[in-house]
C-alpha cells in the first residue's frame, strides 16, 4: 500500500496542477478499494447466468451471460477483484430479484442502486452518472450525452462511446439505451455485442430492426 502511494505522489509532483486533482483522485480510490473489499454473486436468470459484484459502498460490477456459468463467474471475478464469492447481503439480493425481473420482461427502474464508482476516472463518474437518468424505453446518443457533458464535437461523441465500452455495470448503468448518430444501434461491449443490445432494447420495447425478438430466449 506505502509503495502504491509513494509511486502516485512522485507523478503528483511531476504534474502542472490541473493534472494533480486526477492523481489525488487515484490516491484516494486506492485507499478505498484497499478498505472496501469485493465479493460476487453469480445467480440465474431468464437469459442465462448473470452475476453482481459488490463491497460496502455499494454495487461495483454486474456480468451478463458468458457461454457458461463457470466463464460468467470467472468474467465477472476478473472485472470486479473480487475476494472470492459470498452470499449476497439482502440490498444485493434485492437488486439481484430486480435484475431477474427486468431480464423476464418486466419494467425495472435501477436509479436508485447504490454504485461504486470511485476507482473510475470523473469522467466516467460523471457520465454514468449522468446516463443513470434514462429510464426504461427512453434512448439517447453518444452525441447527446457529450453534450451534456459540456463537449458538442466528435471527439467528446467518441469519449462517450469508449466509455460505454468500458461501463461495469450493464444494465444498472444502462449504456444499452446510448445510440450511436442517427439513432443506429452502435456497439456493445457485453457478452453478444450489439445482438445482445438490440434485444434489451426490444425487451423494452424499442425495435430498431424489424423481428428483432423479445425475450426471455435470448
Amino acid at each position: 500500500m506505502a509503495e502504491r502511494l509513494r509511486l502516485v505522489i512522485r507523478e503528483v509532483n511531476q504534474t502542472e496542477s490541473g493534472g494533480f486533482a486526477r492523481v489525488e483522485h487515484h490516491i484516494i480510490a486506492a485507499m478505498n478499494s484497499e478498505a472496501a473489499p469485493v465479493h460476487h454473486h453469480v445467480f440465474d436468470t431468464a437469459i442465462g447466468p448473470c452475476g453482481v459484484a459488490w463491497n460496502a459502498r455499494g454495487l461495483t460490477a454486474v456480468q451478463l451471460p458468458e457461454k457458461d456459468r463457470a466463464a460468467t463467474e470467472r468474467r465477472l471475478a476478473a472485472k470486479a477483484a473480487s475476494a472470492g464469492a459470498a452470499e449476497p447481503p439482502p440490498w444485493v439480493a434485492a437488486v439481484v430479484a430486480d435484475i431477474r425481473r427486468y431480464l423476464a420482461g418486466e419494467p425495472v427502474d435501477f436509479s436508485a442502486v447504490a454504485v461504486d464508482l470511485s476507482t473510475l476516472d470523473p469522467f466516467r463518474q460523471k457520465l454514468y452518472e449522468t446516463m443513470r437518468s434514462l429510464s426504461w424505453g427512453r434512448t439517447t446518443t453518444y452525441g447527446e450525452l457529450a453534450r451534456q457533458l459540456g463537449s458538442s464535437d466528435w471527439e467528446g461523441a467518441r469519449e462517450v462511446g469508449e466509455a460505454m465500452g468500458r461501463n461495469p455495470m450493464p444494465v444498472v448503468i444502462p449504456c444499452h439505451r446510448v445510440l450511436a448518430a442517427g439513432g443506429k444501434l452502435g456497439g456493445f461491449s457485453a457478452p453478444g455485442g450489439a445482438k445482445t443490445k438490440a434485444k434489451l432494447l426490444a425487451l423494452e420495447g424499442v425495435h430498431l430492426h424489424d423481428g428483432a425478438p423479445r425475450l426471455p430466449g435470448f
